[in-house]
Order: C-alpha cells, then sequence, then structure tokens
C-alpha cells in the first residue's frame, strides 16, 4: 500500500483528498459529507453488501463472458467480491442508506471498494484506476439504475431465507403450548365481552395457525424479488451494455446465489416500477399485524393478575413500576406491538415512495430498501423475544379460567341446543338479577338434572359440533 497517509482522487467536480485507510474513494467521501440523516448504514445490513457483491460478480463474469473483461480484471474483481461474501471489509460500507440519487451513492461504494481490492489482489496501489476503475470496469455494462435495485431484491430475499425459521419455530412453540394446554377451559370472548367456552389448547393453535398462513404470502411476495432488471442500465433501454449481457448476468447471478433469479420481461417497465418492494413490505406489515393481534391477546388475558383477567401468566422479566412494589407488566408483547407499529410505519412510507415513481426511475428507492431491511430485522427480533422470553414461560391459571367459564351468563348458550331459546333468556335474565350462576339457576328451577349438565358442559361438548340426546325436565315457569 501506499507508504502516505492520503491518496488524491478526482471526479466530475474536482480532487479530493482520500485517507488509504479507506478502500471507497472520492464518490463514496462525497456521498458522506452530503447524507447524514439516520444511524443506518450500508454495514447496518450485511445482507445487502453481500447481494452488492453478488451482483458486481454476476456483472464481471458475464463481461468476461462476452470479452469485455480480461482474464486478469475478471479474476481480481471476483476474487475481492468474494472477500466480500466472507465478511470481509464491511466497514469501508459507511454510506447513509437514506440518500439522494436513487441509490448512485450505494452503487459507487461498492464499485470503488471493490476495485480497490481488485487492484490490491493485481498488486497496484489503492486509487490506481487505470488498472481497475470503479466506473469502467466494475461498473461495467451497468447503471445504478439496475444493478442497485438488483442488489436490493437479491438482499432481501435472503433476509427473508433467514427469516423464515425464526417464524417457524414461533409456530412451533404455539403449537407446543397448544398441546400443553389442550385440556384447559377457557371464556372464549368477541367484543371483549364474554362469548362461549374454548380451550387454552384452541387458543394457541389458532395463534400458530394465523402466523402459518403468512409463510406462502411471505414466500409469493419474496419470489417476486427474484425478478431483477439487470442489464436495463440507465431506463431500460440497455445502453452501454453488449447483447447478450442481461441474460449471462442473470444466469450468473442464478449460478452464484442457486436461486431461480429471471429477468424482468420489460426492462423499461421494471426499471421504474418498485412494487416487488411494495409487495414484500406488504406481507412483513401482515405478519407484523398478527404479531400484534397475538401480542394484545396476550396481554389482556393475563392483566391482573387479580383484577383483570388473570387467566394466564407470563414469565416475569423486570419489575414494573418505579413507584408501586410487587407490579410486574408485560413487557415482551408490550416491546413487540411496539415492534409492529414500526413495521407498520416504515411500510406506509415504502407506499408512499413507491408512489412517487416518476418517469423512467424511482428515485425514492432507497428509502424502500431501508424500511424493507429494517422491517425485516425488526420482526426477526421480535419472533424471538416473543417466543423465548414469553411464549415458552406461559403458564395457565386453570382453576381461575375454569371458574369464569362456570361463572358466565354466556354459558346459557352451550344449553340453547338442549332446553331452547326461551328458557335460556329466562335463565339468563334470573342470573343478571339474581346475581347467581346459570349452572345454579338451571338446577334450581328442575329443567335438567346434574348428569345432563355435566354432560353439556364437558370440555369435549364444548369446543367443537356435538349430537347429545339430552331433553329438559321441564319448562321454566
Amino acid at each position: 500500500m501506499n507508504s502516505t497517509n492520503n491518496r488524491i482522487e478526482s471526479d466530475l467536480l474536482g480532487e479530493m483528498s482520500i485517507s488509504n485507510e479507506h478502500l471507497y474513494g472520492v464518490q463514496t467521501q462525497r456521498a458522506l459529507d452530503n447524507f447524514q440523516f439516520s444511524p443506518f448504514k450500508i454495514s447496518t445490513y450485511p445482507h445487502f453488501i453481500e447481494a452488492l457483491a453478488i451482483t458486481k460478480q454476476a456483472a464481471a463474469r458475464a463481461n468476461h463472458k462476452l470479452g469485455m473483461l480480461s482474464d486478469a480484471l475478471a479474476k481480481a474483481i471476483d476474487q475481492a467480491c468474494e472477500e466480500l461474501l466472507a465478511g470481509k471489509y464491511h466497514d469501508h460500507f459507511p454510506v447513509d442508506m437514506i440518500q439522494g440519487g436513487a441509490g448512485t451513492s450505494t452503487n459507487m461504494n461498492a464499485n470503488e471498494v471493490i476495485a480497490n481490492l481488485a487492484l490490491e489482489i493485481m498488486g497496484h496501489e489503492r486509487g490506481e484506476y487505470k488498472y481497475c476503475s470503479p466506473n469502467d470496469h466494475v461498473n461495467l455494462s451497468q447503471s445504478t439504475n439496475d444493478a442497485y435495485p438488483t442488489a436490493a431484491h437479491l438482499g432481501l430475499y435472503k433476509a427473508h431465507v433467514m427469516m423464515l425459521p425464526h417464524l417457524e419455530e414461533l409456530i412451533k412453540a404455539f403449537r407446543e403450548k397448544g398441546e400443553e394446554f389442550k385440556d384447559m377451559l377457557k371464556m372464549g370472548r368477541t367484543q371483549l365481552q364474554d362469548a362461549v367456552p374454548m380451550t387454552f389448547g384452541q387458543t394457541f393453535n389458532g395463534f400458530a395457525s394465523i402466523l402459518e398462513e403468512e409463510i406462502p404470502n411471505l414466500q409469493h411476495a419474496a419470489k417476486q424479488l427474484l425478478v431483477v432488471n439487470m442489464g436495463s442500465t440507465a431506463i431500460g433501454t440497455g445502453i452501454c451494455s453488449q447483447p447478450g449481457y442481461s441474460q449471462a448476468c442473470v444466469e450468473a447471478l442464478s449460478d452464484i446465489t442457486g436461486w431461480e433469479v429471471t429477468l424482468a420481461h420489460d426492462l423499461i417497465g421494471a426499471t421504474s416500477d418498485t412494487s416487488h418492494l411494495i409487495g414484500y413490505s406488504q406481507s412483513l406489515k401482515r405478519l407484523a399485524v398478527k404479531l400484534s393481534k397475538i401480542s394484545n391477546d396476550l396481554r389482556l388475558l393475563s392483566s391482573g393478575p387479580r383484577t383483570g383477567l388473570g387467566e394466564m401468566k407470563l414469565p416475569a422479566r423486570q419489575p414494573g413500576s418505579s413507584i408501586m412494589p410487587g407490579k410486574v407488566n408485560p413487557v415482551i408483547p408490550e416491546v413487540v406491538t411496539q415492534i409492529a407499529m414500526k413495521v407498520i410505519g416504515n411500510d406506509v412510507t415504502v407506499t408512499m415512495a413507491g408512489e412517487a415513481s416518476q418517469l423512467e426511475l424511482n428515485a425514492m428507492e432507497p428509502i424502500m430498501v431501508q424500511c424493507c431491511f429494517e422491517s425485516s430485522h425488526y420482526i426477526v427480533q421480535a419472533m424471538d423475544t416473543l417466543r423465548t422470553l414469553c411464549v415458552e414461560g406461559i403458564e395457565i391459571n386453570a382453576e381461575k379460567a375454569l371458574e369464569d367459564v362456570h361463572n358466565s351468563l354466556s354459558i346459557v348458550t352451550a344449553l340453547n341446543p338442549f332446553i331452547g331459546y326461551k328458557n335460556s333468556t329466562k335463565i339468563a335474565k334470573e342470573a343478571v338479577a339474581t346475581g347467581k350462576s346459570i349452572v345454579e339457576l338451571v338446577l334450581e328451577h328442575g329443567i335438567l338434572s346434574k348428569e345432563q349438565l355435566d354432560i353439556i358442559l364437558a370440555p369435549e361438548n364444548l369446543i367443537h359440533p356435538v349430537q347429545l340426546d339430552i331433553k329438559p325436565l321441564k319448562d321454566m315457569q
């Protein structure tokens, strides 16, 4: 490496001194001077850096195949990309994810880092771009407008692949609780009012089922990310690329990743359209909404614990108050709900940015990409936290829940098929007036025997359709 501390690089706007410690160059430095908005740097999202490397690697292989890059250059660029894929030099991607220029700063950050790595591999100094140029060699046959969205798509697809096992583990945890609690009765509720009996097993299996439904939805949205516009260059016409480059590049992408990457059928349309990012963001939002619904249910069922529903006990994770001794709050469901709100907010941003596309390019892609990566990261953290710090340690206050079932006026609904709506209505009305339970009044009026009631109110007869041959002993007068 050059023994001096700095090197001089130049671009359209002039010369700039760059520290030799940096693999990036002048255009990255200008981005650092211009964009300091958020804590979210490219280096925050390793999958994105890996996808940038894959995109550049595939482009180099395609260009080499078409005779546009020499063996030495293609080999050096390929090796430089492999080093990024191995997790090296990610700290040389300091550019803010939120930026003007439709991602040009991100693209040039990758071009410069890869070029300088390739230079060192070939025995040259950093900044000696006549031997390997960020623009003429690493960015050959590309524009930011195809390289950036392609990398974003592939990075998000990688994040998706990594996310799914976390979702599956959470579903498994709910299924296990469903089995553990399958015989424990509780009162179901609609509109926060007593409805009809069910089991905690059904509740937890219900949680698992609604999350399982999101897997095919996520898969469908993620598959769309494997459609890319490589070779479209600036606006979709493919200017500055060779015939056959697009297909060669997509084949290289598929070979490198092992995924079925395909070329968009209309590169003009694909270059300005960000609907695949919108679709994946919406699939993350759907999952977030369900995680929040489940978290809210856990908070309600564990509320009190003595003066609320108190049917469920969540693991105590920290003291809940600086002034109220003994108070423990449901902090894990609370934080998951807040994360869901963040993901929903990110989706609103992605939607608005997608709508802001103008003519042949959507300049708002950087905020869309950042929001999608952030949402994916948050959801993984939320699912793991909910599973390990809450769901796996949930206990049921079965005695309290069963007492609530028997004391509920809504238990009369279960008696409807056997004693008739008229008798049920009278019993319910008297229960309200006297404070007596439904079961107590049915026995008191001799409408059913205790043995008949025991059969009707047996857990296995309350939680799914049954056919019982039970007749009332008498009508209520």
